[in-house]
């Protein structure tokens, strides 16, 4: 088996602490609170121009009130940039952490616990909230989130014959639906546990516990998962999105090779772009034997523990996630608000979001634990291969490298 390598970020921060420069520092000698206005340091991973320009807005106008200053940074790196500047002892004040990264950095004592100070904490979806939960403690707010759902090319849905009638609701539903097609693959995903993750939450199953502790990746459930998705795969009801020549399930069904794919609400602003006469709709995803499952993709307002400006910091994530700014984001840049608060008012905006919208109620965050990067690529190596390995010989290997990871 190759060796699981620490994730870069993450052994940046792992080995600052181990040279004695590391957060728990912090506890023997508390940082000084500056005083006067606060000169906060933002540093964002921009989904583009759209985004960028929002925050910044946002920034100004909290700035204004406040009498504080607030300078954003769109990050070209921001794993490889948070890692240089934990590991140097002057990271940002605020920046954007990902939920697939936030553990390597709460185990290590890079972020300051301050989620529980934000207004109104419990509003947050319960399913984000533990998403950035890290041995008990609710580390940092929710900025927005994503979720996977079943979008379906009305055209040729229609043009095998099919009717709302026939939308998928149960995977044996969905796969005799997937018989009918003709002419097409009927459903195309990507190659990786992001995508295929979603039959494992169906089943019952996930790579580790609930609270994280435990390895699960060898479950029968999960192996009641990848038998179902294999089958499916090897009986052409369904493809990588790589196999139809295509990057991602998005490029496969706006170039038409795919009657359906399973992506998330990122994948609106991309057909409009690329694909503008492409006519499609979006359901929830079909239950599986244990109900309906999808995955969540969602980032935090992290707060450095480190920072001396840590009550402007939090003042300043007040501000960025109210109901009405995050509404204001949603309509600047697509995302979906993560305050429960703010959902009538985004569906009366965005109607056809529904599915996305009501799959955070049954959403699994991605695997809350340190030093995983390594496990989950080696993971999807072996996905890649479903087709034609043994889905006992992936989750065997999963388990054991889960289980050294979490020691």
């Amino acid at each position: 088996m190759k060796s699981l390598a620490i994730p870069a970020a993450a052994a940046v921060l792992l080995s600052a602490t181990a040279c004695g420069s590391g957060f728990d520092d912090q506890q023997a000698a508390p940082q000084q609170q500056s005083s006067g206005p606060a000169a906060l340091q933002v540093l964002m991973a921009s989904s583009g121009d759209a985004e960028t320009n929002a925050v910044k807005q946002a920034a100004e106008t909290w700035a204004k009130a406040t009498g504080n200053t607030a300078a954003v940074t769109p990050a070209q790196d921001i794993h490889q940039q948070l890692g240089q500047a934990f590991a140097g002892s002057n990271p940002p004040d605020v920046f954007y952490v990902d939920a697939a990264r936030f553990a390597d950095y709460a185990s290590v004592g890079a972020l300051e616990p301050y989620g529980d100070k934000i207004s109104d904490s419990q509003d947050f979806y319960p399913s984000l909230r533990e998403t950035f939960t890290y041995d008990g403690k609710f580390y940092c707010a929710p900025k927005d989130f994503s979720t996977l759902a079943l979008v379906v090319n009305d055209e040729l849905w229609k043009k095998n014959g099919l009717t709302d009638d026939d939308l998928p609701t149960t995977w044996d539903e969905l796969t005799a639906v997937t018989k009918r097609i003709k002419g097409v693959t009927p459903l195309t995903f990507g190659d990786s546990r992001d995508r295929l993750g979603v039959f494992m939450v169906q089943a019952g199953g996930w790579i580790t516990s609930e609270d994280s502790k435990q390895a699960t990746g060898d479950s029968p459930e999960n192996l009641a998962a990848l038998e179902y998705v294999k089958g499916l795969l090897t009986g052409k009801q369904a493809q990588y999105a790589k196999a139809l020549d295509a990057e991602w399930g998005g490029e496969a069904f706006g170039k038409g090779k795919a009657a359906m794919t399973i992506e998330g609400n990122w994948i609106k602003g991309a057909l409009r772009a690329d694909y503008p006469d492409v006519k499609f709709s979006v359901h929830e995803l079909p239950a599986g034997p244990e109900g309906k499952g999808t995955l969540s993709f969602t980032q935090c307002w992290g707060i450095a523990a480190k920072s001396k400006n840590k009550a402007a910091a939090i003042d300043f994530v007040e501000a960025m996630t109210k109901t009405d700014q995050q509404l204001a984001f949603a309509e600047a840049f697509g995302v979906m608000p993560s305050r429960q608060a703010a959902k009538e008012a985004y569906l009366k905006e965005f109607p056809a979001d529904a599915a996305f919208v009501n799959g955070v109620e049954y959403a699994q965050g991605p695997v809350n634990a340190p030093k995983m990067d390594s496990v989950l690529s080696d993971f999807d190596t072996g996905l890649q291969q479903l087709a034609t390995q043994d889905p006992k010989t992936i989750l065997a290997r999963l388990q054991k490298n889960t289980e050294s990871a979490l020691g």
